[in-house]
């Protein structure tokens, strides 16, 4: 098994919704089963005891009431859905259907009807299974307090500055782990400028499907240049759109027929991951910002409150080196796996090209969006400022424009941390 295949397992188990469900209810079986072998050999006090009639009517209430909470459950996650798709971003659904709590309700819930059917099965005039009986209750209990729990937790997360808290980590921990990983000794060289070899390839490695690119093993391709001898140069980036038959890995020097080793390297998906992509996360939170900003929604300060932490992620890749970490000196030679990154400049633009534009005339939004720059100037590393000035001058020119006949040019074109409302600093 290949390491993308491992990887899109992965992803599946992570994203399924049916897995954790499943496995609760094979325990509820086998733990049921279990209780009856037990409760066979054991004799308890007459207080701790259950008449048939009362087992068998606590049982089968159990086994309707998680019936239909599971109903109710999958019922709640449905409307979540729907409300979150139409008000937030399509794509952060990905993240919500991840929720442990939401499968850890689910696997009680079915746990608990098949320990309890399991139970109500082989109540008898002369066996009554006391202890499970008992448990049955406690565990709808829990089921009903991990309910309460996962409502609390929805009802919460459907605001529009959780969303952006919860999009916005995911993406810092990605690009953390991405700068921790590339400074091992084994990890590909990265290049935030496009490559070229002064030598066409030897030979180059298709893609046989389409799919974006979701993650790679550059670990593993390291280790294939080093055990080959020869230089591989990967010309996409991770989130890129693959085509079938598009050229997936450039290989110059080495072996000609190791297509299906490399092709496992790189795992190909529908839709992008924030994995190894924390551009990712700044898309969804652009998406949030500007479908609040829209005609239909018309709330800039949900995109304001989107900008806040989009501010947080940028500074944290911001204050990184991104040129000195990834590239080395000098020619890059075999043994060694080029692959194709990001600039700030292309971090930047993305988190702040279209908010600019959909909120042209929104003064909310040009205030937030003047002091994130300008904090972000402050705090970057030297070389990334260049890119922040160039936004700055793109804003003033939106703003220019958005209000020329405004009489709010003034107030439009000030820093606000707060969008409007905050202390003046003029």
């Amino acid at each position: 098994m290949t390491w993308g295949i491992v990887f899109r397992v992965r992803q599946t188990l992570r994203g399924s919704l049916w897995v954790l469900p499943l496995v609760g209810g094979i325990l509820g079986v086998l733990l049921g089963t279990l209780d009856i072998q037990l409760e066979q050999n054991i004799h308890l006090p007459p207080y701790w005891q259950y008449s048939e009639s009362t087992a068998s009517t606590v049982l089968a209430t159990i086994v309707g009431a998680t019936a239909a909470l599971t109903g109710f459950v999958v019922t709640v996650t449905v409307l979540v859905v729907q409300m979150a798709t139409g008000t937030f971003s399509a794509r952060y659904m990905r993240l919500w259907y991840r929720d442990r709590m939401l499968k850890a309700e689910l696997a009680i819930l079915v746990g608990t009807l098949t320990f309890s059917f399991a139970l109500l099965r082989r109540v008898e005039s002369n066996f009554v299974p006391n202890i499970g009986v008992t448990i049955s209750g406690l565990l709808i209990a829990t089921s009903l307090l991990v309910f309460m729990l996962f409502l609390d937790r929805y009802l919460h997360r459907l605001r529009p500055v959780a969303v952006a808290a919860l999009v916005a980590r995911a993406g810092r921990k990605a690009f953390r782990q991405a700068v921790q990983a590339s400074a091992e000794p084994d990890h590909p060289d990265l290049h935030a400028t496009p490559y070229h070899a002064p030598n066409p390839p030897t030979h180059v490695v298709r893609s046989r499907r389409a799919g974006s690119i979701q993650a790679i093993d550059g670990r593993g391709l390291v280790r294939f240049a080093r055990q080959h001898n020869c230089l591989l140069v990967l010309p996409h980036v991770v989130g890129d759109f693959i085509p079938e038959g598009a050229t997936l890995i450039e290989i110059h020097g080495g072996p000609n027929i190791a297509d299906n080793q490399l092709r496992g390297m790189v795992a190909l998906g529908v839709e992008r991951t924030i994995e190894q992509d924390p551009a990712f996360a700044i898309r969804i939170m652009v998406d949030v910002a500007i479908r609040a900003l829209s005609a239909a929604i018309n709330d800039p300060t949900t995109a304001v409150q989107v900008i806040d932490h989009l501010g947080d992620t940028l500074r944290l890749i911001g204050t990184t080196d991104l040129d000195g970490l990834p590239e080395q000196a000098g020619q890059p030679q075999v043994g060694h796996v080029i692959i194709h990154t990001r600039s700030w400049a292309d971090f930047l633009a993305l988190g702040v090209t279209e908010i600019r534009e959909y909120g042209a005339t929104a003064i909310q939004v040009n205030r937030r969006l003047r002091a994130m720059l300008e904090e972000l100037r402050e705090e970057v590393v030297p070389q990334h400022q260049p890119a922040i000035d160039d936004e700055l001058a793109r804003l003033d020119a939106s703003v220019a424009r958005g209000f020329s006949d405004s009489p709010d040019l003034d107030r439009a074109g000030t820093a606000d941390r707060q969008g409007i409302g905050g202390p003046d600093e003029r």
